[in-house]
Parts: structure tokens; sequence; C-alpha cells
């Protein structure tokens, strides 16, 4: 009796990572509690770090939950990744799989709240021939990127065939989704003021920027890149700032609310693009949109929004592109964005500098 002979698809997980945030108002105050408890959020020795998280969480609540009330009860980070993971496996399952029989799975994992490590880890363990764990934080920081792979290592260290991608601040792909968002709602915005990009970045400890860490550098690349694209124009200007400051710490500047209150004292018109977020939150859907919306209003300007990237379709394609190369692979249909493009990625720190894999090449973690 003859056997027919099956083909095995070889299985890809791809663990797209971000933020994380609340599923409802009875979840604010512990998805605080494990934002602050995290050692790259604030530096300080357990059982001192677990005391102030227990403290911040505990008084950040009743802010906390009237913001997420705006929001419906809840944050919508999870909701936007699970779209985006949508979308990258359709893609990455219809344009990356001719070369090899493979069949690719993206997995949304979220840092301080569900789905976490910890049940990422369980759906993928030992069921998938390499794993890519791969940012949705465009710009690197040990905030960010690092506390997250950090977190994997110490959790998931026997998940092997790992391949792991650090940044994409100044990938071609992510600069040109950007810049065609930002094109676009220029066009929307007939004026003859003088218009003023504000790219708006969440803003970090300066402590952090003195000890190595490359987010400043690599957000200010990421802006030179962008308006490299968009080209010089007549009554066009633009500025870095940053947002969500939070602690008495000295951060990054100038602040949002500083340069909408000089572009007030200049009449100009507003426009912020969220350069370090790639899906709508309480960041950009309220601090944005609703906070400092008003403050546009009230400094008598007005006041516009280019939205994340979300699933924008070139987006899309570069996160494919990036999960193809970190793999190792070629022969995918990723349009202009098919060959593997280096990051450098300044500073003292990133996950390469400190010993984990190189994105660059597949690595087997044992």
């Amino acid at each position: 009796m003859n056997k027919k002979k099956t083909n095995m698809k070889k299985k890809v997980a791809v663990i797209i990572f971000n933020l994380g945030g609340p599923d409802s108002l009875k979840a604010v105050r512990p998805f605080l509690f494990n934002l602050f408890n995290d050692k790259y959020i604030i530096g300080l020795p357990q059982p001192f770090r677990y005391i102030l998280a227990k403290i911040i969480s505990t008084f950040r609540s009743k802010k906390s939950k009237a913001i997420y009330a705006k929001m419906g009860g809840k944050s919508t980070i999870l909701s936007e990744t699970i779209d985006q993971a949508k979308a990258l496996e359709i893609y990455l399952n219809s344009h990356c799989t001719s070369d090899e029989n493979i069949e690719y799975t993206v997995i949304p994992m979220m840092r301080y709240w569900h789905p976490m490590i910890e049940e990422v880890m369980k759906q993928v363990s030992n069921k998938y021939n390499d794993v890519v764990l791969l940012p949705l934080y465009p710009q690197f920081s040990t905030t960010t990127t690092l506390s997250s792979i950090t977190q994997w290592f110490k959790k998931a260290a026997h998940v092997k065939n790992l391949h792991l991608v650090c940044c994409y601040y100044n990938h071609p792909g992510f600069i040109d989704a950007y810049t065609a968002l930002i094109n676009e709602k220029l066009e929307e915005i007939p004026t003859n003021k003088t218009i003023r990009l504000l790219f708006s970045a969440h803003g970090i400890p300066e402590i952090l920027i003195e000890k190595g860490d490359p987010y400043q550098l690599q957000v200010e690349e990421t802006v030179k890149a962008v308006m490299d694209k968009i080209g010089k124009r007549e009554k066009l200007e633009h500025t870095i700032c940053y947002q969500s400051k939070v602690g008495p710490m000295k951060w990054l500047e100038p602040t949002i609310q500083s340069q909408i209150e000089e572009a007030g004292q200049k009449n100009e018109v507003v426009v912020v693009i969220p350069i370090s977020f790639t899906s709508e939150h309480s960041e950009t859907l309220v601090e944005l949109d609703i906070d400092y919306a008003n403050l546009a209003t009230e400094s008598g300007i007005e006041f516009h929004r280019v939205s994340t990237l979300r699933t924008h379709p070139i987006f899309i394609q570069m996160l494919a592109a990036l999960t193809i190369h970190s793999l190792g692979k070629k022969n995918a249909d990723l349009g202009p964005y098919g060959e593997p493009f280096t990051m450098n990625c300044k500073g003292k720190m990133c996950y390469k500098k400190l010993g984990f894999p190189s994105a660059a090449h597949a690595s087997t973690i044992s």
C-alpha cells in the first residue's frame, strides 16, 4: 500500500508587541502597577520599587480612569494591535510564501496587560519552527523595546529559533507611510497661514538619554527623513516635541504644550504628528485629540492631527519586510522594501549592544 507523502508546512509565529492598556476600568489600577513596577520605568531596587508602584498606581488610578472613561471604559490599543496582526498575517501568507511551504501566524503581545508574555509564551512554545519578536515601537528605548525583550528572555528563554527586530525609525517603509499620511492631511488644509508640523513623541526622562538610550537620536532621525521626503515648502515649518510626562524628573523637551502656545503667539496652523506611535490609544485619542486640541482652541489657532499608522498598507508591507529579513529569507513580494535595510541604532544602548542576538542573523536560543 502506497502512502501519500504529505508536505508539512513550516510554521512561523510573528509576535507583535506593544505597551498594552486596561481592558476595563477595574483593570486600570493593576495595569498602572505593572507599568510602574518595571525596573526600566522606575529604576529603584526591590522592595522599594514595588512599594512606590503601589503608591503611584493607587493615586493615579482615579485620573487614569477618567481618561479611559472618555474612551468607552477601556484602552483601544489591543483592538488596534489585533487589527494590525490580522493585516500583517494576511499579507505574509499571501505575498511571502512563494519560495517555501510556510504558514505565518501573527500574535499580539502586551507588556503590562493581557495578553502578556506568559500567555503568549504558552501559545507558541514548541509549536512553531521559528518565532519573530517584532516591536510596534518604531524607535528603540530601554523603556519600551528593551523592557519587553528582557522580560521575554526572563520568561521564555526556552523558546527556540528566536529572531529579533530592534527598530525601524528610518526604514524607508516607515518614512513613506508617515509621509503619505502627512501629505494627505496637508492637502485638506486650505490656508495662507504658516503651517507648523509638530512631531510629537512620547517623552522619557533625560537621565536615560544621558546613559546612552538612543531614543531621542532616533526620533530626530525619523523626523529628518520625513521632512527630507516632504521637501521644502513655502510656509511650512516643523518642530519636534514631547508629550505624556509623568513625575517630577526632567523629561525631554520642548513639550507639546509649549509649542502649541508658541504657535498661538505666531498665529500658525498646527498639525500634530504622533511620530513615535503606531496605533491609537489614550495618548492620541484623549491627550492629543481632546486636551491639546482644547489648548489650541484656547490659544486661538487651528488644530489638526495626523493619524497613527494603524493598518496603513505601506506600514504593513514594511512590517512584513522586517519579518522576512529577520528570518534571513528573500524572494518575497515586498515591493520597494524587498532589499534588507540595515539600522544604525545610535546611542550606547540597544539590545545588540547589550548582548542579545542580532536581528540581522537568525539565532537559536537554547
